[in-house]
């Protein structure tokens, strides 16, 4: 049986590196992209093909769904993987940087789609995974742009889903809870620098104390298994939830008012 072809965007560290890799050893054919160079050519090794890719840039995107058509002549499925966090109040942080997390969570996610589905159309076949949060569903403070960019992801994938299923192409959201990655700790970084001096500087650190318990939680690996499990299921669910306290903080979040549910959170940063 000919082997699928997954695109995976984000490939250089955290969930998309150990995806590439545990589903190149699964036998698909694995296309991991990203932008650091030096990060790609670790995974080569391993039986990983690379791209180097920015889905910010619209040319850098053409050229590597060309290039995977060229060598592959299909796409089975996309992975939309490549995420950037910048954690800090929604006053603190600057509005250029806040429309930086929206052109890669969402319009980069969402320029990877566009370049895909006619191939997927053609096919009349395909997965899409978007790599979302349970921060698509519920938010804490100091990650309003973060959590806004993932809001707005489950919005257009819910859309999306409903347009393309005609044409046989299954999207799917994957909304991880606490894994471990070095997104946390940028993110964390990225709060300390854009709080610091400002009235919000003592809830960041309070915040940040929260954020730097992330070798604590489970690795990757588990939402790599996760989604060979979506990719070998004929007929997925529109969501899926892993990771450290996913599932009961979405079904607490469900239950909750937002009253109470604002003064659990809160709580934690006394």
């Amino acid at each position: 049986m000919e082997k699928k072809v997954v695109l995976i965007t984000g490939a250089s560290s955290g969930i998309g590196r150990e995806t590439a890799l545990f589903l190149a050893k699964c036998n698909y054919t694995v296309y991991g992209m990203a932008r650091r160079v030096d990060k790609l050519k670790e995974l080569e090794s391993q039986n990983v093909k690379t791209l180097v890719l920015d889905i910010t840039d619209e040319i850098s995107v053409i050229n590597a769904i060309n290039e995977v058509i060229k060598n592959e002549g299909r796409i089975d499925v996309l992975v939309n993987n490549a995420g950037y966090g910048e954690y800090g109040s929604v006053e603190d942080v600057s509005i250029e940087n806040a429309k930086k997390q929206m052109e890669v969570n969402l319009f980069g996610l969402a320029r990877m789609t566009q370049q895909v589905l006619p191939y997927m159309r053609r096919q009349k076949s395909g997965k899409i995974i978007n790599i979302s949060s349970i921060g698509g569903k519920m938010a804490t403070p100091m990650g309003g742009w973060y959590y806004a960019s993932k809001f707005a992801l489950e919005g257009l994938s819910d859309s999306l889903r409903m347009e393309v299923k005609q044409f046989g192409i299954n999207v799917v959201l994957l909304e991880p809870g606490g894994i471990q990655s070095e997104w946390a700790g940028i993110a964390n970084t990225n709060m300390l620098t854009a709080s610091k001096d400002t009235i919000y500087a003592p809830f960041a650190k309070k915040v940040s104390s929260i954020v730097s318990l992330e070798n604590k939680l489970p690795k990757p690996i588990i939402i790599a298994q996760l989604i060979r499990k979506i990719i070998e299921t004929r007929n997925p669910k529109a969501r899926y939830a892993k990771g450290f306290f996913a599932k009961p903080l979405l079904l607490l979040k469900r239950c909750l008012s937002d009253a109470m549910f604002d003064k659990i959170v809160l709580s934690q940063f006394k």
